[in-house]
């Protein structure tokens, strides 16, 4: 018996539009009426994911940011916050290498740009941020730095960030985006977190992904699913398969198993 559902957001729940599938909500209280805990599990910060799902916040988990936040009915149930002085550092490195850096805290987001083309990518995930002078002076819990990269995070950042790969969790995230965490935290390690402080077992457990950042998230749960749009590693990993996000992908398979 299924007892959690987790699945990444974009290019996965989400349509390429950005926006829910029409019977997700209907699809929600059926999985209500059977016990059965949905999770949104994304790179999102948790104030933008509160308003993605706001008619049933206070019903379902939250695994914000990437792992490292994680919240159930409104209470945090696990974080892992990035030590200061690594933040810093991972911030330096990325001024130096010319590239766009967003502070992830459990506040909301800090940028140091104003650039119109990175703001406009930031707010698509952060309701919650704001332009400061200097990322280094932000007091406040940091729960991961990330990079955005309009030449490409596969091809630029993340070989240039791998030096950092003994310090912290460097993961792609997108086409244009990587994060960085405290090492070993991952959205896998977040639905193992919610696994044992939910008393849910490996075999009870669903996941959808389509990127590298839910490879760790695929291989905690025997349900495992990757997109038809999943990165090509991504499919080597999953067990099973799902059509395209744009094909309502993950409410037809939930549809069909549950």
């Amino acid at each position: 018996m299924i007892k959690l559902i987790a699945t990444d957001m974009d290019g996965t729940l989400l349509n390429s539009k950005g926006v829910l599938p029409e019977d997700f909500f209907e699809v929600f209280t059926a999985l209500q009426s059977k016990n059965i805990l949905f999770a949104a599990a994304s790179g999102r910060q948790y104030f933008t994911l509160l308003e993605n799902f706001k008619p049933v916040c206070d019903e379902m988990l939250f695994i914000a940011e990437n792992g490292t936040y994680i919240v159930y009915k409104g209470e945090p149930l696990a974080v892992h916050a990035l030590d200061k002085e690594v933040a810093h550092k991972l911030i330096q490195y990325g001024r130096r290498l010319g590239v766009e850096i967003v502070l992830a805290t459990s506040e909301g987001a800090y940028l140091e740009s104003s650039k119109k083309q990175f703001v406009s990518e930031v707010a698509k995930y952060y309701v919650q941020y704001e332009i400061v002078e200097d990322l280094l002076k932000v007091d406040a819990e940091i729960l991961k730095v990330t990079i955005c990269d309009f030449r490409g995070a596969e091809t630029y950042s993340y070989p240039a960030y791998k030096v950092f790969e003994d310090e912290v969790q460097v993961c792609l995230a997108g086409d244009i985006w990587l994060d960085m965490m405290t090492k070993g935290i991952n959205k896998g390690r977040a639905i193992r977190d919610i696994q044992e402080k939910l008393d849910i077992g490996y075999e009870e457990t669903m996941v959808f992904g389509d990127y590298l950042n839910d490879l760790e998230m695929l291989q905690n749960a025997y349900h495992s699913y990757a997109m038809e749009n999943a990165h090509p590693t991504l499919k080597k990993v999953a067990r099973f398969k799902a059509k395209s996000n744009d094909e309502n992908g993950v409410i037809e398979k939930i549809k069909e198993i549950i």
